[in-house]
């Protein structure tokens, strides 16, 4: 109940602090928490960084007052934090669809962002396996894209990214020798977005030796290393399609596993690795994804 309260209360400061320079270090203090493990709970539980639900929540208040009353342009965009009337402007286009003086001249829909209230409710007396181990220092091989924007646009550039970059896994799973698993590597979490790595693990001499064994195509790569670490390791169900309950699986762990383990997220990468054998068994489904997310204890 703490945690759940604490959450709230960080949600509450925020909604209470909307026209003022709101500090992530304060917002997490209201939850007892990091600030780095706030803001990464907070993106794994809502699908929006802490930075996207504050600028939409402004946005959708700005709309309300100017749509409502004779107020100027310039004075909304600096009550909601923008230096100027054009990047609120832009800002404001983009959230809405529409300009500010539309908004002012009811020339068009304005679109609404509303807060976010935690309703408890009676959940878990579900079994979840999980294991927690310690891993070595990793080192990777593969390739990234940084996405960004909504949930649903996020989900669209990951899948663009698989689509359009078949020959780079088809590389990286022959000199890896293993084509039924592969990595993804998520890093570098920030208001913008994240970093999304599609990686394998090669030996040591090929990891060192690209540009020896694929000549100009080694560019198409980097190394990526992942320090040693604790990590809660869990999976899904075996299915057909593990990646459409992945989603899932990081939500029940962060909402019912990591609340009462005395963990918290580490600030660390954090990797998937996916089961996929070529062939499909439907009578003894056979592939999974691992879900691996870095911890520490509580101090």
């Amino acid at each position: 109940m703490d945690w759940i309260s604490g959450i709230q209360n960080a949600i509450d400061y925020i909604e209470e602090h909307l026209t003022e320079n709101i500090s992530y270090e304060l917002i997490a203090a209201q939850s007892f928490s990091s600030s780095y493990h706030f803001q990464r709970i907070f993106g794994i539980l809502c699908g929006y960084t802490l930075g996207e639900y504050i600028r939409n929540r402004r946005l959708s208040l700005a709309g309300i007052e100017l749509a409502a009353g004779n107020v100027k342009v310039i004075d909304i965009a600096l009550k909601y934090g923008y230096e100027s009337p054009d990047s609120f402007a832009k800002a404001f286009q983009k959230f809405h669809g529409i300009l500010p003086s539309q908004a002012k001249n009811n020339g068009g829909n304005l679109k609404s962002f509303s807060r976010l209230i935690l309703k408890i409710s009676l959940e878990g007396g579900n079994i979840m396996s999980y294991r927690i181990e310690r891993k070595p220092e990793l080192i990777f091989t593969g390739y990234k894209r940084k996405f960004a924007g909504t949930p649903a646009d996020r989900k669209e550039q990951e899948e663009a990214f698989y689509i359009s970059s078949r020959t780079n896994q088809y590389i990286l799973k022959g000199m890896s020798h293993d084509l039924e698993t592969s990595y993804n590597i998520m890093n570098g979490f920030d208001d913008e977005g994240y970093n999304f790595w599609i990686a394998s693990l090669l030996n040591g001499w090929l990891t060192d030796h690209l540009e020896e064994e694929l000549g100009e195509d080694a560019a198409r790569f980097e190394k990526i290393i992942v320090p040693a670490g604790l990590y809660l390791i869990c999976e899904t169900s075996r299915t057909k399609y593990p990646t459409m309950i992945f989603e899932e699986l990081r939500k029940e762990a962060v909402c019912e596993w990591l609340p009462s383990s005395g963990y918290i997220l580490s600030n660390a990468p954090e990797i998937s690795v996916h089961h996929w054998p070529w062939k499909y068994d439907e009578a003894h489904p056979n592939r999974y994804t691992e879900l691996w997310l870095p911890i520490e204890k509580i101090q």
